[in-house]
């Protein structure tokens, strides 16, 4: 479901993201750049300067984020948070910043603790989609969190794409399911995409194909609020060229394989919060 952002919020905090420079940091910094400038982003590494420069951004210390931002976002891996926000807990206790976390198995109450003690945390569950605004992106609260910060942070995501708000004990399933699926789905496009060259279509419009058949796919599936398979068998002629299509991926196992990658990621999500 979109999230509704008409309410107009003053831009007057900065918004900070704390980043190990990888693909979901460059991401959300995408989709945050388009709401506003006022955006300092940093790293341990400095290779975030040239994603600063990119989006004509701010590049700042870990501690001047601390010490200036009113909503940080931290874009690091589960294992590299307690380093990152232990040195950093007397500044925020004192400021009390929203922190809002992607780290993925990681609690909210984690948050709080690694950051010493009480502060308004949101959790999300984003994708790399949310930098071209098709994003889908999960997302829950502590008690800290007043309903005019959670405001404040949903105009910040605004043009990042899907927003739900979900229970915090969803959350790393729906990681397991939106989070990773662009994964699954890029390597679904890539493989339709062989098969189209094997039949002759050239490598570039086969992948074009591809891509736009499942975007439209997935807008049916949005649009209509169809079941998908209604829509499959609306496309599957009796004694037709998909349903012999269809029959092969249900030979070869595709529909449970799709099923247990999604399990085996969720799985693997409850394992790096501990």
């Amino acid at each position: 479901m979109k999230a509704n952002l008409k309410l107009i919020v003053p831009a007057l905090a900065l918004s900070a993201l704390l980043t190990g420079c990888g693909s979901m940091g460059g991401a959300l910094a995408k989709a945050l750049r388009k709401t506003t400038s006022d955006i300092l982003i940093t790293d341990r590494s400095g290779k975030a300067k040239a994603l600063a420069a990119e989006l004509s951004i701010q590049y700042a210390s870990a501690e001047e984020i601390a010490e200036t931002c009113d909503r940080i976002f931290l874009a690091v891996k589960p294992h590299m948070m307690a380093d990152l926000l232990c040195p950093l807990q007397r500044v925020l206790q004192a400021r009390k910043p929203l922190l809002i976390t992607m780290a993925a198995g990681l609690t909210m109450a984690q948050i709080e603790q690694m950051a010493g003690g009480a502060l308004p945390v949101v959790r999300i569950m984003p994708n790399t989609p949310v930098a071209v605004g098709e994003g889908m992106t999960q997302y829950c609260c502590n008690a800290q969190v007043s309903r005019q910060t959670v405001q404040e942070f949903l105009q910040d995501m605004r043009y990042s794409g899907h927003l739900d708000e979900l229970e915090e004990r969803l959350i790393d399933a729906a990681s397991a399911l939106s989070g990773c699926g662009p994964a699954y789905m890029y390597l679904f496009i890539e493989a339709l995409a062989d098969g189209a060259v094997a039949c002759g279509i050239p490598r570039g419009k086969a992948m074009e194909y591809a891509a736009a058949t499942m975007a439209g796919a997935a807008q049916m599936v949005l649009t209509t609020g169809l079941h998908p398979g209604a829509l499959k068998d609306a496309v599957c002629s009796p004694g037709g060229s998909t349903i012999a299509g269809v029959r092969v991926l249900e030979q070869r196992g595709f529909r449970g394989a799709a099923m247990d990658c999604v399990v085996a990621a969720y799985e693997k999500n409850k394992l790096l919060g501990k």
